[in-house]
């Protein structure tokens, strides 16, 4: 497990999340009030052509991605919801070079959104966990490729959160994603996470 000193340096250096201010536009926010916090924080400012996906490459092997949307995570994107509010925001990173844990995401989570939300975070209940013992080792999961898929869904008071990591079949997790969603939403996330 990498220590939290290098878990930061590493998180400065590829992705510049130290540099980001605390987060000011959350799920349950309008696509306007989120879009402007976006283009104010330098670690998720949409570049020419982006809104509410941000793309961010050091090389082939590192990726950051955060994407606002108005549609639950992980489920699929059909219709259009007409409340006008983003019900979910995902950081999915991928890191060949290092590797990824748990503990690492949970320090992105903490990067971008700040303290009072780390709170949430970190008080949560975990209402699902997988994947379950009797479950297969390797699974294929959609943009995973036979990956062993690790992670947890968190019920908080102000939000949810879903945490995964794919794993090799010799354990390193090299991609993983942490989304914050609405509370409202839980449901349609744990039928997707029971999906796999």
């Amino acid at each position: 497990m990498l220590n939290k000193t290098l878990t930061q340096s590493i998180l400065a250096g590829l992705f510049g999340l130290l540099g980001a201010t605390s987060a000011q536009a959350l799920p349950g926010q309008t696509v306007e009030e989120v879009l402007a916090w976006m283009n104010s924080n330098p670690t998720v400012r949409p570049k020419v052509g982006e809104r509410l996906t941000v793309r961010r490459n050091n090389s082939a092997a590192q990726r950051f991605t955060f994407e606002a949307s108005i549609f639950v995570p992980g489920t699929l994107r059909q219709g259009k919801r007409d409340d006008g509010r983003i019900h979910g925001e995902t950081l999915s990173l991928f890191d060949v070079q290092n590797g990824l844990t748990q503990a690492r995401l949970e320090e992105s989570l903490r990067a971008i959104y700040g303290l009072e939300v780390g709170k949430d975070f970190d008080r949560a209940t975990i209402v699902y966990k997988y994947p379950a013992e009797k479950a297969p080792r390797f699974v294929v999961g959609k943009g995973y490729n036979n990956n062993y898929l690790q992670g947890e869904v968190r019920q908080g008071e102000q939000y949810g959160y879903w945490l995964e990591l794919a794993q090799t079949d010799k354990g390193v997790a090299y991609s993983g994603r942490v989304a914050v969603f609405l509370l409202d939403d839980l449901e349609s996330v744990l039928t997707k996470v029971k999906s796999y």
